[in-house]
């Protein structure tokens, strides 16, 4: 490479910094579009109108939610990973999304780890199981005894083949060692109304969606899928104390294209710590039954390696498949 050749490309390289160096100070300067890959009213969706009204009240733009349900999340995913680079598109991912939807699928639309920036790990919630209030059963354990009675007759509602929710109810019956069938939804909210209905039996989904339907009755509570009791739940049992080893938790993170100009992910980064340390933002997230949680990029990324191949694993032991 001739001497000419180097000094061009050296500039070339530092006007594409300084390029981003002033799109990072001047963004943003319009709405941003925060795509939920699930439909309106299920804990992505919830979870993500806290960080659009935070995000918000950070910038003094506003941040426009975007529910695109379908084909598990792919879709929506589809949209952000194909979205200009700018920072003005970003994805509200969860790991059933991110981190199940890989092992799930045999051809996606996107690579969750190629065609997304990861921009930070923003909450973290265990899940609930509920039970229509019409089915006989007040507990993990008289569930599990009724299923057992009535093979392939107890319907579960999820959020969507691949989902959180699909495989935390197939990770259920295979430690139970039941058979429950399974009726997929496009997103929490619609699973929930059909649930509330009568029209399926049993879900297990966040606990931010849920805890109305509880408190009001329409729906009948019989554990939670976190390690241990939550503080916002303290007399619910958790599912592990019927199934011991039984432990699932959704997070929820924040992600932009691939190519977005690293200046701009990193002060999205900040900006989100800084939020979400707050009292006002973990009080929000502590009444849908969520934790706030912080990272870098980076962390953020290696924790989606770890989670992919935690899934992995569940998707392959458990024999679920996209219906």
């Amino acid at each position: 490479m001739s001497v000419d050749l180097q000094i061009s490309s050296a500039s070339i390289l530092l006007a594409l910094a300084a390029a981003g160096h002033a799109a990072a100070q001047a963004y943003p300067t319009r709405p941003i579009r925060l795509v939920v890959p699930y439909a309106a009213g299920g804990p992505v969706d919830i979870v993500g109108r806290v960080v659009g009204q935070k995000l918000t009240e950070a910038y003094g733009q506003q941040c426009i939610i975007d529910d695109r349900a379908g084909g598990g999340g792919n879709i929506g995913m589809e949209i952000v990973a194909r979205a200009a680079p700018d920072g003005y598109t970003l994805l509200m991912g969860a790991n059933g999304v991110i981190a199940i939807n890989p092992a799930l699928y045999k051809t996606m639309p996107v690579d969750t780890e190629k065609d997304f920036a990861p921009v930070a790990l923003v909450a973290s919630s265990a899940m609930i199981l509920v039970v229509h209030p019409a089915l006989p059963a007040g507990s993990v354990k008289e569930l599990i005894a009724l299923a057992k009675s009535r093979p392939g007759a107890i319907n579960y509602a999820s959020s969507g083949s691949g989902s959180t929710a699909h495989l935390s109810s197939e990770l259920f019956k295979s430690m139970a060692k039941v058979d429950l069938t399974h009726i997929p939804y496009k997103g929490a909210g619609p699973a929930l109304t059909d649930l509330v209905a009568g029209q399926v039996q049993t879900m297990i989904t966040g606990v931010s969606s849920t805890l109305p339907y509880v408190k009001s009755g329409k729906l009948k509570a019989l554990a939670v899928s976190s390690e241990k009791r939550l503080a916002l739940l303290p007399e619910m049992p958790t599912v592990a104390e019927t199934l011991p080893g039984y432990e699932v938790v959704t997070w929820y993170g924040l992600f932009a294209p691939a190519t977005t100009p690293r200046p701009i992910v990193d002060g999205l980064n900040a900006t989100l710590a800084r939020v979400f340390a707050t009292p006002d933002a973990h009080a929000r997230l502590s009444a849908l039954g969520a934790d706030a949680q912080s990272s870098t990029p980076q962390q953020f990324a290696q924790a989606i390696k770890r989670e992919k191949a935690k899934w992995a694993k569940i998707v392959k032991e458990s024999g679920a498949r996209v219906e």
